[in-house]
């Protein structure tokens, strides 16, 4: 069982897709994220993923590394994160997944990492820099009880793509281009490779990240999969605003309108 999927599943049913929003844990400010994680949910978010800091987040373009080290300098740590992510699912019912890297967790021991995160009321976890030949070894066996979301990009070939759908719950995250997050300044948009992935996914449903910016690349990618994660246009737009937020949430709302039953396609 797996709440993620099922939630997922749920809305599908009712003809939406979903939108999956990634916030960096404790960015733009460590005491009121909380807040602005729900305010986030409320403007139409399906999804939470909580980014934990990290210094080199390899996966991560610029805009997300800077929200990383704004975070790691106001003093966010992972026991803050585990807080927020408490603090956020006790209040909604709606899946929060945790997203950051294997050394962070590393160092804070797996298995209490996954302790924690279950406690704290976490979905699931993507940890990007895993890969799957590490699968058994990092996640069989401490994280069983929390969805593990794996990638797939487009240099990988199909039979990995069905190992991949094998071994992810919640969903598959399907990376649209090639390299790391980002806003794109025209939609590089890779239907043919999101197809192709749709294709060789069975038992998973499929969410489509990195470089989904603007409504466009939102109305582009729907009709080939089951929701789309934005992150790096959150985190820029929070970047420019002061305190308010009320563009970000605007955007948000923006983006979940295209993903209901009934809107345009």
């Amino acid at each position: 069982m797996s709440l993620t999927s099922d939630y997922i599943k749920n809305k599908n049913g009712n003809g939406e897709k979903v939108l999956s929003i990634f916030l960096t844990a404790g960015f733009p400010d460590k005491q009121s994220f909380t807040k602005l994680a729900l305010d986030v949910l409320n403007a139409g978010a399906d999804l939470l993923e909580i980014g934990f800091p990290f210094s080199d987040p390899l996966a991560d373009g610029p805009i997300i590394q800077q929200s990383s080290q704004a975070a790691i300098e106001n003093g966010v740590t992972l026991d803050d994160v585990f807080i927020y992510v408490k603090e956020i699912s006790n209040q909604t019912d709606k899946p929060v997944i945790m997203m950051g890297y294997a050394n962070p967790v590393l160092n804070f021991g797996m298995e209490r990492f996954a302790k924690r995160a279950k406690a704290s009321g976490a979905a699931g976890v993507i940890i990007p820099d895993v890969p799957i030949e590490e699968y058994d070894n990092f996640f069989e066996n401490h994280f069983s009880g929390l969805d593990v979301i794996l990638l797939v990009t487009p240099t990988t070939p199909n039979e990995r793509i069905k190992l991949i759908d094998e071994k992810s719950r919640g969903f598959v995250y399907c990376v649209s281009v090639s390299g790391t997050t980002g806003m794109r300044k025209e939609a590089k948009s890779n239907i043919e490779f999101v197809e192709r992935v749709r294709t060789h996914i069975s038992k998973n449903k499929m969410l489509v990240g990195f470089g989904i910016s603007t409504p466009d690349d939102v109305e582009s990618y729907k009709p080939y999969c089951d929701g789309v994660i934005v992150g790096s246009a959150v985190i820029k737009s929070l970047m420019n605003e002061n305190g308010s937020y009320n563009e970000t949430l605007e955007l948000i709302r923006k983006l979940k309108a295209l993903l209901l039953a009934g809107s345009h396609e």
